[in-house]
């Protein structure tokens, strides 16, 4: 017996109308989506760009932002040892003016 095909369910606030309102609130801050990444698993957000529009979710999370830009570490970053490893990556990282201006760290970071 065949199964009815199902119409794909809708993926995007768009698909789904204007009638559905995604933004959350916590504490004094306003997301135009609930969903925001993990802390550190997307770097600045240049990573997950080519992914997927990156206004569809509500924050990039970063691991962590300096006052100036950083290159981080020169390679060797991570040695691997008896006992585990030893990572030496730096904080790498676009800068708060740049960070501010919502510009990617594309190349660099």
């Amino acid at each position: 017996m065949r199964r009815p095909r199902r119409s794909p369910s809708p993926t995007t606030a768009e698909s789904v109308g204007s009638a559905v309102d995604l933004t959350a609130t916590v504490g004094s801050l306003t997301f135009s989506a609930p969903t925001l990444t993990a802390a550190g698993t997307a770097g600045h957000g240049a990573e997950l760009a080519a992914y997927f529009d990156l206004s569809a979710i509500g924050a990039v999370v970063v691991k962590s932002l300096a006052i100036f830009a950083c290159d981080g570490n020169p390679p060797v970053r991570v040695h691997q040892t008896t006992g585990g490893m030893i990572n030496s990556v730096g904080l790498q990282g676009p800068g708060v003016a740049l960070a501010r201006r919502g510009a990617a760290c594309v190349g660099r970071c």
